[in-house]
């Protein structure tokens, strides 16, 4: 997503005066909420994931809080009327995903609208039908806003019980529940950090539902900062569990 400065038929020249520039001056829009979310993501993240101050994070909040589907171009009603995705998102921002067998059993599917992503940040949508469910999944070394833009979606989430300690991603490893709400758009902005807030959730839509995601900074597997999917072992503590990796399925 360009800038304002670099948007078709900006101009940068002095604005125009008189009864003519009166007329014209009215006939420039406002920035967008989105274009207002992406300036503030670009002066708030870098690519390196540093840690962002409270402050920071708050406007990008505020911003996210209030948000709407028409702002990112969305028909609530066409959606909620359908009740269905458009195909799984195979391809995610443009990579092919990891498809582990446990994926493969989605259904009905769900869409993602890719909206932008650059080495700091990216944002999209995801829109789910009705039960439809984005399994448990981790977003390592990462912060993530997510802000449901219509419908209900529960959400349960999970932070490692030892997030510093090295460990054998072939072999189970304790999780602590941290979330385990049902969300709608009253609901705040959620965010998770690195290693708090609930780094690894799942997604089950209630209700036709969509969340914009803000990721900082995006997946890579350049970067180590790959997907890997996990499933829920039994323990003897209702808030710990065991989860083990999916990433040998892919």
């Amino acid at each position: 997503m360009p800038d304002n400065r670099s948007m078709p038929g900006a101009e940068t020249s002095d604005p125009p005066t008189g009864r003519e520039g009166n007329r014209l001056q009215s006939e420039i829009p406002v920035a967008t909420v989105i274009q207002k979310l992406y300036d503030t993501c670009k002066a708030t993240f870098s690519p390196a994931g540093a840690p962002v101050s409270g402050r920071a994070l708050r406007r990008v909040r505020r911003i996210l809080d209030r948000m709407k589907p028409s702002d990112v171009g969305l028909d609530e009603q066409l959606f909620a009327q359908h009740d269905r995705g458009f195909g799984f998102f195979g391809m995610l921002n443009g990579r092919r995903g990891c498809h582990s067998s446990l994926v493969a059993r989605w259904a009905p599917p769900i869409s993602y609208l890719h909206i932008h992503e650059c080495e700091k940040f990216s944002m999209g949508v995801f829109c789910l039908p009705t039960s439809a469910v984005i399994p448990l999944h981790n977003h390592p070394g990462m912060t993530v806003l997510s802000k449901l833009l219509y419908g209900s979606m529960h959400v349960k989430a999970y932070d490692w019980v030892d997030p510093l300690t090295e460990y054998d991603p072939s072999q189970p490893r304790l999780a602590k529940l941290v979330v385990d709400q049902v969300m709608s758009t009253a609901s705040e902005t959620a965010v998770l950090y690195p290693t708090s807030g609930g780094n690894m959730h799942v997604f089950t839509a209630v209700t036709s539902c969509a969340v914009l995601d803000v990721l900082a900074p995006p997946y890579s597997t350049e970067e180590g900062r790959h997907c890997t999917y996990y499933r829920e072992l039994p323990y003897s503590s209702s808030s710990v569990v065991r989860c083990r990796s999916h990433m040998d399925e892919a």
